[in-house]
Order: structure tokens, then sequence, then C-alpha cells
């Protein structure tokens, strides 16, 4: 997905792991998945660096879509999984 598509994509649930470490916001992404329908968007938020590797490296191990990152301008990400299963 482009920038221009994550900026408009429709989230069915969103996490809010800012100010949480390593591996916070992972364990976050995995309990708020599952109240994702199979094929909808969940969007994960986080200021920690590690989850930049961490959510791809998971969404792919189990079978749903890592569609992307967005950098929000107050200085955390916005991570965008598709599930999958």
């Amino acid at each position: 997905m482009d920038l221009n598509e994550l900026m408009n994509v429709a989230v069915a649930k969103m996490v809010d792991a800012r100010g949480s470490a390593c591996p916070g916001p992972l364990l976050e992404a995995k309990k708020g998945i599952g109240g994702v329908p199979v094929g909808g968007i969940l969007e994960i938020r986080s200021s920690d660096e590690g989850t930049r590797n961490d959510i791809p490296i998971w969404a792919t191990k189990v079978g749903h879509e890592f569609l992307g990152v967005l950098e929000a301008d107050e200085g955390y990400d916005r991570l965008f999984v598709k599930r999958g299963k």
C-alpha cells in the first residue's frame, strides 16, 4: 500500500501501545488482532523503535499481511496489519 492509501485506510480496531517498551506493542497487537474480522485491518500505535521490525515479522509468521507504517507528527509510528485468518 502506498502512503495515501495507508492514511485513508479504514481500520477495524486500533491498539495504542505508545509508551510501552518491547515486547509490549507486539503483545498488544497479538491481543488486538482477535477483535478484528478476517480481512479487517488492525492499527498499532507505538513509540518503540523495535516495533517496526517486530510487527512485520510476526504478521508474516502467523499468516497476516503487514500493510505498512506511517510516522505520526507526534513522534510515534502507526503500523497496519490485515488479518489473514
